[in-house]
């Protein structure tokens, strides 16, 4: 049998502020230092996953591109994820921190200078491809390192942190990059990150330490290939889906990746089903068995779908109905975005005390009460709608995903932490393209429904705004429902106290 050795070596030590045990080096000062490189790690190189989108338009006119080819930026970074995020599961058992997090950071600054000197639209591609594979690694490596080292009773406040990156940096990508444009050309979306970049991985060099335990697993070849072709045939195909709807030129048609990822999905599955029983599984299914995780995922779907559903609608109803400009259309969100950011870190202590259920219940209906608010707005609204629908909608994302994550790596045993990780990473990745293609195609159905009927251009894309967020809205009534089911992991419990009481 293949060992697969929990990661579990640095737990006795951290202790936070009370020190180490009688006898034992006090490495708490170490472990804070290693999360914090992480976070601001993974911020920066989650941040660039969608600053690029407000960029196409420029890059297209330089490189004398189609729309249907410079879509592939987009499309090519969110299939290297969901090939490679599979995969960290393995990595993180059989690799040290430090390992993958100097390898991660080098390839995203290599790929981010080939981003920003490339001279040809396939030299930009491998680049984005060099970059994502880099970012697919960080996530889970982030969260598998918090689960590791922080002990479950303080868990909340560094998840907070967490958050920020899973929310945030996606979130503030196109505003960031709306300002960078607002100066420079296109390549400076790129220029700006190597040097944060570069130090981020000079820092790794010099002060990560090893702060697990490595093991001598095997990879699992078969289920690699069965991997790549089941994440990247869906999120691809749910992309296409809706490029496709908008009139957007695709290369193969939707139903054909999908119904390929969709097979190999399940073969996948019941590979990992066969080989987890010699613990040789490439993607550990057995996470799955903890109700508070199941439940975690389905609802971490549904808040990604509409968090990214509504980070593509937004810049296209203010800038195509309101007709404002890309940057005032991504200032209009960002006080929102900051808020979010701002309240990981408080969400986080706040769960430490009351546990998941007494957040997330307000917090999804916040969520759903802003969706369908969003079904309000019209060719005549002022931008200030859209920045007070948004901000409440930012408040309640806030106080479900925090939860969402503590509690769904906590009902986890130690040594299925890393796959739980990889798991939510990949999550996101097909949530996010599957929420894009529901918002998208219900936008293009009902605008060009609505033009055929003689509305004019802007009502009828207003009207197809309406139908996507509707769609969201119903969507987040499930998502209300399923918190009530939201328990506290038992880990987390004090003496005596019960599930049922959070």
């Amino acid at each position: 049998m293949t060992s697969t050795a929990p990661i579990t070596g640095s737990i006795p030590l951290f202790e936070g502020a009370k020190g180490a045990p009688d006898g034992a080096i006090d490495h708490s000062g170490r472990n804070r230092l290693v999360i914090a490189l992480m976070l601001a790690a993974t911020f920066v190189v989650f941040l660039n996953e969608t600053s690029l989108v407000v960029a196409i338009p420029r890059i297209m006119a330089d490189l004398n591109i189609e729309p249907s080819t410079a879509q592939w930026l987009s499309t090519s970074f969110m299939l290297t994820m969901a090939v490679v995020i599979p995969i960290t599961g393995f990595l993180i058992q059989r690799f040290s921190t430090r390992s993958i997090f100097i390898a991660a950071m080098s390839l995203f600054t290599a790929g981010t200078l080939l981003g920003a000197i490339a001279p040809t639209f396939f030299v930009l591609i491998v680049g984005r491809v060099v970059q994502a594979s880099g970012t697919a690694m960080m996530l889970p490596l982030l969260m598998t390192t918090v689960m590791t080292l922080v002990p479950p009773a303080t868990r909340g406040k560094t998840m907070g942190n967490v958050s920020i990156v899973m929310s945030m940096a996606p979130a503030v990508g196109p505003t960031v990059a709306g300002l960078v444009l607002s100066v420079f050309d296109w390549r400076w979306v790129f220029i700006v990150m190597i040097p944060i970049s570069v130090i981020a991985l000079v820092l790794g060099i010099t002060k990560v330490k090893n702060v697990t335990e490595p093991s001598k697993v095997s990879i699992d070849v078969l289920s690699v290939i069965l991997s790549a072709v089941a994440f990247s045939g869906l999120i691809y195909g749910l992309s296409s889906l809706g490029e496709s709807a908008s009139g957007t030129s695709v290369l193969v048609a939707p139903a054909i990746p999908i119904v390929a990822g969709a097979v190999s999905l399940v073969l996948f599955i019941v590979r990992q089903l066969k080989l987890q029983k010699t613990d040789r599984a490439l993607l550990d299914l057995r996470t799955f068995a903890a109700p508070g995780f199941a439940i975690a995922i389905g609802l971490m779907m549904v808040m990604m779908a509409a968090l990214f559903g509504t980070i593509i609608l937004l810049p296209m109803f203010t800038q195509d109905v309101l007709g404002l400009e890309p940057i005032q259309s991504g200032l209009l969100v960002l006080p929102g975005s900051l808020i979010m950011g701002l309240l990981g870190p408080v969400v986080g202590r706040l769960y430490d005390r009351v546990g998941p259920r007494p957040l997330m219940i307000p917090g999804a209906i916040i969520v759903s009460a802003a969706l369908w608010s969003f079904t309000m707005l019209s060719e005549t609204s002022s931008p200030f709608m859209v920045v007070a629908i948004h901000i409440p909608m930012s408040i309640g994302l806030a106080f479900m995903f925090t939860p969402l994550f503590t509690s769904a790596l906590g009902s986890l045993k130690p040594h299925l932490y890393s796959h739980g990780s990889a798991t939510i990473g990949t999550v996101q990745q097909l949530a996010g393209a599957a929420g894009t293609a529901l918002f998208i195609a219900l936008l293009t159905v009902q605008s060009v429904s609505l033009a055929a009927s003689g509305a004019e251009e802007t009502v009828a894309l207003a009207g197809g705004v309406r139908l996507a967020f509707m769609a969201g809205g119903i969507i987040s009534l499930f998502a209300v429902v399923a918190t009530f089911f939201v328990k506290r992991p038992a880990s987390e419990l004090q003496p005596g106290e019960t599930p049922a009481g959070h």
